[in-house]
């Protein structure tokens, strides 16, 4: 197959930049080598995008869901691309990250349309591997925000959720440095199973060691409103006290709601990555911070990265957004087009 020619590895110097063509628009990106490898060395350069892909390509894309926000951006930032570069797309979500055997089913009958690629935001970081081994046998497939296993992939697009959680944590504990007063913080990092919340739980325990913060619980489930809504009530039970809730987008907007009456002291409120109530949150006060891994711009570079897979002009095998760490005093200076979508956006599931 075509696609599976080798490609150019840029070398790795500090002048090293990603080549370019007579697009005037650049992306802030890190890649890392060994490629597919988060834990390896990530370095930030300058990236042109393609102008315009070859021929009228078409895409299968699986998300895990469309529940909250962050994957909404996540699909305009690929229909702004997709549109841009001329190519198509069809798209399907799973509803959840419980739901394994319904993302199988999709990736399956999506691909066997006729798909010329497979963009795939995994459910899973492991339990896709034989799927994605069996589609790679006839189209390449592209990881996208989620990691996953690198068996069978031909390009990996999106951030460390180990730095998600390490930044989110470094934020608080430079706030509370050693030998100052103790915080509490509840944790609310997403469901049991899904590997980025591991990773998440990871990075922030690594950031926090030796703070003067802690964690005093812990409430796993999935991310829809009433279950996070739950777990936030449950963590306020047990911890009254609490100083700051700390989890996913979903837990924050929960938190902001049920904080909203309380007339004692109410804890800080910070979230683990960048939606649209989470912004609204910061920029109102009620949301203390969250990092953006630029949601919208890695919805664009998957759709970019696949094409250029197809032909032949990969660059670099895995790439993704610089993280920013967003709070009131530099919310005005994040490029809200590379993070969110529009308020009246909608998700789209068939591009011509």
């Amino acid at each position: 197959m075509g696609w599976r020619r080798a490609v150019c590895l840029i070398s790795l110097t500090m002048a090293t930049v990603f080549p370019v063509g007579s697009n005037a628009e650049t992306w802030s990106v890190s890649y890392w080598t060994p490629p597919f490898d988060y834990r390896g060395t990530a370095r930030t350069v300058s990236y042109e995008p393609l102008d315009r892909a070859s021929r009228p390509w078409r895409f299968c894309i699986s998300y895990p869901h469309l529940k909250d926000p962050y994957w909404l951006s996540v699909n305009f930032g690929m229909k702004v691309e997709a549109q841009r570069l001329g190519v198509g797309f069809r798209l399907q979500e799973a509803g959840g990250y419980l739901h394994l055997d319904r993302q199988v089913v999709q990736i399956r009958n999506c691909t066997a349309e006729g798909a010329d690629a497979l963009i795939v935001g995994a459910v899973s970081y492991s339990k896709l591997t034989d799927l994605v081994q069996d589609v790679a046998k006839s189209i390449p497939v592209i990881a996208t925000v989620n990691d996953m296993a690198d068996a069978g992939l031909a390009a990996k697009v999106g951030v460390s959720w180990i730095e998600m959680g390490e930044v989110t944590g470094a934020y608080l504990a430079t706030r509370h440095p050693p030998g100052t007063e103790m915080k509490s913080i509840a944790l609310l990092p997403g469901p049991v199973g899904p590997e980025w919340v591991d990773f998440v739980m990871e990075g922030f325990s690594r950031a926090i060691a030796g703070s003067a913060v802690e964690v005093a619980v812990v409430k796993r489930g999935d991310t829809g409103k009433e279950i996070q809504h739950t777990l936030v009530e449950e963590a306020l039970e047990e911890q009254p006290d609490i100083d700051y809730i700390v989890g996913t987008s979903v837990t924050a907007e929960a938190a902001v709601s049920l904080l909203r009456d309380r007339k004692e002291p109410a804890p800080d409120v910070v979230s683990f990555y960048l939606t649209h109530g989470v912004y609204r949150g910061i920029k109102r006060g009620k949301i203390l911070a969250a990092p953006t891994d630029h949601p919208a711009l890695q919805g664009r570079m998957s759709i970019e990265v696949a094409v250029r897979v197809l032909e032949d002009r990969l660059v670099n095998e895995h790439i993704g957004p610089a993280i920013m760490m967003v709070d009131q005093k530099n919310i005005d200076r994040l490029d809200l087009d590379l993070s969110l979508a529009p308020a009246s956006f909608v998700p789209t599931f068939d591009l011509p």
